[in-house]
């Protein structure tokens, strides 16, 4: 029931990108500067896991792509 509203729109090289950049983001909470700010992690590292980013679906922006159906030698 997401609807078109919260259809997929990140690809799997962008998820997997968000996804370690979520997690050297919020690294900082535990190593280095052990800093709060690092909770900012969070985001990317959601927004990775459901496969939708709520600022590509305000911008009508999509890395996922569409899938074009294989069509046959004979045309069909």
């Amino acid at each position: 029931m997401r609807g078109k509203l919260f259809s997929n729109n990140e690809h799997g090289i962008d998820r997997m990108v968000r996804a370690v950049l979520g997690l050297a983001l919020l690294s900082l909470v535990f190593i280095g500067p052990r800093t709060f700010w690092g909770l900012v992690g969070l985001v990317p590292l959601a927004t990775a896991a459901i496969g939708w980013c709520p600022l590509y679906s305000v911008f009508g922006i999509s890395t996922r792509g569409t899938a074009t159906p294989a069509v046959s030698k004979d045309g069909r």
